[in-house]
């Protein structure tokens, strides 16, 4: 057992003090750079490390074999974005003569932003916000222009447009990119009540004037609600996610008001409570500069102590990385905790025993879904 342990905390030492300190990684053992570049790509970071020693001139100064995998992740990085960017461009065609709001979330925000999270990082799809009276309209649109609607059970098709935040994704028929189109942050029946109108009224205009991304406060709301409510059993929660969130706080925060903007927004829109557990581990785990006063005006959000504690050690096993080798069977358990923590506040309790009894049911009957080879790749990114 002290193995597992021991191999976990070096993994996860790795991966940190590469993020924090590129600067030292040219004397970094060879073989410590397997382990490195393994932890990185399962965890979706390694794009950032390439860029990172790219910035600092350090590209030359580490082992010609480790160079090679951060220069391929960075071929591949530059591709989906060149990708994406051509699928906003062909979207703005396809809705021609539409006059509606369309806010660009999530990677593609950042990326047409110009934003610091978007370097390095890996992009599977375009992540849309539209007013949710507009959906039928924009849906029909682009399926006139060469999208298709992906095939999935009818279930699953009345649980996304009853239920949800979005509707189905989305596949263009040629490219095979995909669209998801969201008309909220979260879904209709989640426990946080996410009234869009708001987000709308701050949204932010980029170069073409049709297109708008969230304002600051939101945009960092939003990857905090993502990362807290998206869980998932066998990623956990993703520290992709929290990097981001850590760059748009360095980058925002030097601006007048935003940080007593961000606790006003945050208390707003419902969601104080994502925003105490991000900051609390932004700066846990990346030293994330915050304000002292802005943590203290936010410990009314936090959970009686019990269950602070509980959340507090759960949320921390289910970012940490682990050695590819070693896998935590404690943080298998906080990964699964925290899926069904994201499941009973995404559905009153009723409605998730139907929704759950429905999955084990076909999972029963030997359904499997159907896997995407070209998203799986990118997954390992």
């Amino acid at each position: 057992m002290a193995k597992p342990a021991s191999e976990n905390r070096r993994a996860q030492r790795l991966l940190f003090e590469a993020l924090q300190a590129p600067e030292k990684l040219p004397a970094l053992p060879p073989a410590d750079w397997e382990l490195l570049l393994r932890v990185a790509r399962r965890n979706r970071l390694l794009g950032r490390l390439q860029s990172d020693l790219e910035q600092a001139n350090l590209l030359g100064q580490i082992p010609p074999r480790a160079a090679a995998h951060l220069r391929a992740s960075h071929n591949v990085i530059a591709h989906r974005q060149t990708l994406i960017s051509w699928e906003v461009n062909r979207l703005l065609w396809a809705l021609k003569g539409i006059d509606v709001p369309l806010i660009l979330l999530k990677g593609t925000g950042y990326l047409l932003a110009g934003l610091p999270p978007a370097r390095g990082r890996i992009f599977a799809d375009l992540d849309l916000l539209v007013p949710e009276d507009r959906l039928g309209e924009i849906e029909e649109r682009l399926v006139e222009r060469g999208w298709f609607k992906t095939d999935i059970d009818p279930y699953d098709d009345r649980y996304y447009r009853v239920w949800m935040h979005e509707i189905p994704p989305l596949r263009h028929r040629e490219r095979g990119t995909e669209i998801d189109i969201h008309h909220r942050l979260l879904p209709k029946t989640s426990h946080l009540k996410s009234d869009p109108a708001p987000l709308f009224a701050a949204a932010r205009p980029l170069a073409d004037p049709r297109l708008r991304v969230l304002a600051p406060a939101d945009m960092v709301l939003h990857a905090l609600v993502h990362l807290f409510l998206e869980g998932d059993p066998d990623e956990g929660l993703r520290l992709r996610d929290l990097v981001d969130v850590h760059d748009l706080l360095c980058h925002h925060g030097q601006e007048p008001g935003f940080w007593a903007g961000l606790a006003l927004r945050a208390r707003e829109l419902g969601f104080q409570r994502p925003l105490f557990y991000g900051l609390h581990h932004a700066q846990r785990l990346f030293g994330t500069p915050i304000p002292p006063e802005v943590l203290r005006g936010l410990a009314d959000a936090a959970p009686a102590w019990p269950i602070r504690g509980l959340m507090d050690r759960l949320i921390h096993l289910a970012l940490l990385p682990e050695h590819p080798d070693y896998p935590s069977r404690l943080a298998a358990l906080a990964r699964w905790l925290i899926y069904v923590r994201a499941h009973w506040l995404r559905m009153p309790p009723g409605l998730l025993a139907r929704h759950l009894s429905r999955k084990a049911w076909l999972r029963f009957r030997g359904f499997r879904k159907r896997i995407d080879l070209a998203q799986l790749d990118l997954k390992q990114q």
